[in-house]
């Protein structure tokens, strides 16, 4: 399989190439308890996190349960993630990510009880709590027998957190913010700054090829400012690269890609070993044995017809695989092929096998 990246003046708005600086969102994560299982959750005995954790939320519930034989399998302990969003915030409703800790077997029907998520700085941002949705199925027996569709063990809860506090980013107070290109390059950075200050004279400055700095003009705000220019179109302009995986046999150009003057041939050479073992068979009532006597048919096929191509120096990626798919080559011949043309140097571009 062959695909060609598009033009290399191709226009892109500035929102899909570039990202605002700070502007992100947050990881979060918490430790809780899943309760209102069928039988299917940690067995405590295995799982003393669990029965600690059990433990500690009944104490603050009035009720002590600590030395009891407390055996029950209705309980599991999960991690609880969620992605918090950029200017998010407080009351503001966010999903979360559901999965168990312990040797639970399933978290259907399962309710996650008050769970506070913290972020990376140790601070609660948000509290969730609900009813799990795995989108899972599985049965099973009385022989032992089961089926299981899915993941019974991790699920979502839609909506489920609340969020308590802001992250503290304040963007209409920054006199200066960065866009920051999600694929460097020195020449796309300079064509954006060009396209915003030709739109808005001395706002905008490459720093380097990956960071373009942005000033506000006075009569507009910062965020109205991005609004703005997120939406400016620019000539992405990307390097000239081949993306080879060998194991899928995916090979991706772009269309950047030249090739200097080079001869390519490529044939087939089929080598077939067929075994035909004969019996031989002694005459009746003599004293021979029956015997195998081993025959082997060997074969060897050259494909012919396919003779050298010249390739012209400078050619485009579009005369390349057109050249390639003259020869009838497989996607796994071309991978080999394309190796060969790099090693001799006659490839322009920087070959990238994943």
């Amino acid at each position: 399989m062959m695909a060609c990246a598009g033009g290399a003046l191709a226009q892109s708005r500035i929102k899909d190439i570039a990202s605002v600086e700070g502007v992100r969102t947050n990881q979060l994560v918490g430790y809780g308890l899943v309760v209102g299982l069928n039988g299917t959750g940690d067995s405590l005995r295995n799982a003393p996190f669990t029965r600690q954790s059990l433990e500690g939320m009944t104490e603050r519930l009035g009720v002590n349960i600590r030395g009891a034989n407390a055996n029950t399998k209705n309980t599991a302990a999960v991690l609880v993630t969620a992605e918090l969003p950029p200017f998010a915030t407080p009351g503001a409703r966010i999903d979360v990510a559901v999965a168990s800790l312990g040797d639970a077997k399933s978290l259907l029907g399962g309710t996650l009880i008050v769970t506070s998520l913290q972020g990376a700085d140790g601070q609660v941002y948000a509290v969730a709590q609900g009813s799990v949705q795995t989108g899972s199925v599985s049965g099973s027996g009385g022989s032992g027998s089961s089926v299981t569709r899915g993941v019974p063990t991790a699920g979502r809860i839609a909506s489920g957190a609340t969020v308590e506090a802001e992250t503290g980013f304040n963007l209409d107070g920054m006199a200066e913010v960065r866009l920051t290109l999600r694929n460097p390059d020195f020449t796309t950075a300079q064509r954006v700054a060009a396209a915003i200050n030709q739109t808005y004279p001395g706002t905008a400055l490459a720093e380097n090829g990956s960071v373009i700095a942005l000033r506000a003009p006075a009569q507009l705000g910062m965020a109205g400012f991005i609004s703005r220019v997120e939406n400016l179109p620019v000539a992405v302009d990307v390097p000239a690269k081949v993306i080879i995986d060998e194991v899928n046999g995916v090979i991706v150009m772009g269309e950047a890609v030249r090739v200097s003057t080079v001869a390519i041939a490529q044939g087939n050479l089929t080598i077939s070993v067929q075994e035909s073992p004969q019996v031989s068979q002694p005459a009746p009532f003599s004293q021979g044995q029956t015997a195998v006597v081993p025959q082997s048919d060997v074969t060897v096929e050259e494909e012919l017809g396919r003779e050298i191509r010249l390739v012209n120096g400078g050619t485009s990626l579009s005369t390349l695989v057109n050249g390639l798919n003259a020869l009838g080559v497989s996607p796994r011949d071309m991978i080999s092929i394309l190796q060969a043309i790099k090693a001799a140097g006659a490839l322009q571009a920087e070959i990238e096998v994943m």
